[in-house]
């Protein structure tokens, strides 16, 4: 049932490889935990929410922080819920149990002088020129686009040369409309032409050093050398850029709704946390 499920979330809602890997284990400890804490196969209809809270206390027994521990109740919820629709094994106890209290952290975004630092340092810095024009194109991508790194690594060869208007498929396979400014065109560009390989249509705009498409590691490990050499915090990573494009756009005078599409945020809850990041930052 476990595979069908997650069949279900990857062809009607578009789930990320990794966000099923994750929902995998997620479930799979929920359903080992059951059957030891049960004395055999459990009944999935008739679970209580004493075998919740007995589940989440060994979890966070084991180390698991409350917000680990928030997603894989929500993993659990979510799969209890396909089996009430698809299977007709209602289970009132997984529903109505709340999960742990999450703070929820600030975004942590590098400021202009930091972020141009950053992509200067990782382009120069490079043991090839391509693959410097690259890594600065990508990190161009996230802070002048606000896109996601895997957002930017999906860009095929027939996205460029980059349009006013970039059609964005995000987490959920939702999709968003992204203008680019010309700076993120002119590193794109720059980058094709130093890139020994022929960027075809179909294939993976970014490419690693064999060819193939980017890893999105590579990219994290230019920018942790390049944060290295220039004494920033650990917190400046390539997701620090796409903050940096919300809080820029909210200093600068940005609706808060036009930055959530932007983002491409489900809830506008999300996109508020960027009004209580501080002035100093702002």
């Amino acid at each position: 049932m476990l595979d069908r499920w997650l069949i279900t979330l990857s062809a009607q809602r578009g789930a990320r490889p990794a966000t099923l890997v994750a929902y995998r284990r997620d479930v799979t400890g929920w359903l080992e935990f059951l059957t030891g804490h049960l004395g055999g196969p459990p009944d999935l209809a008739r679970v209580a929410t004493t075998d919740l809270r007995a589940w989440m206390a060994a979890s966070r027994a084991r180390g698991l922080g409350a917000r680990s521990l928030s997603r894989a109740l929500s993993a659990v919820k979510g799969f209890h819920r396909w089996l009430a629709d698809a299977e007709g094994m209602e289970a009132p106890a997984v529903a109505a149990m709340r999960g742990p209290k999450v703070s929820r952290r600030l975004p942590r975004p590098v400021d202009i002088p930091a972020a141009r630092a950053l992509i200067d340092a990782v382009r120069t810095d490079a043991r090839e020129g391509w693959i410097g024009a690259r890594d600065a194109a990508v990190l161009t991508l996230l802070w002048g686009c606000g896109l996601r790194i895997s957002e930017a690594l999906s860009l095929k060869g027939a996205d460029a040369p980059l349009p006013d208007v970039l059609r964005i498929t995000g987490k959920g396979g939702k999709e968003r409309l992204t203008p680019v400014l010309p700076a993120a065109r002119a590193a794109v560009e720059a980058y094709r032409r130093l890139a020994p390989f022929a960027l075809g249509a179909g294939e993976a705009l970014f490419r690693g050093a064999r060819g193939g498409a980017l890893n999105p590691r590579l990219v994290q490990k230019a920018m942790e050398t390049a944060r290295m050499g220039l004494g920033l915090p650990a917190t400046a990573t390539p997701h620090a850029l796409r903050h940096a494009f919300a809080t820029h756009l909210l200093a600068a005078g940005g609706d808060l709704r036009a930055i959530q599409t932007l983002l491409g945020h489900a809830s506008l809850s999300t996109t508020q946390v960027y009004t209580a990041v501080d002035g100093a930052r702002l």
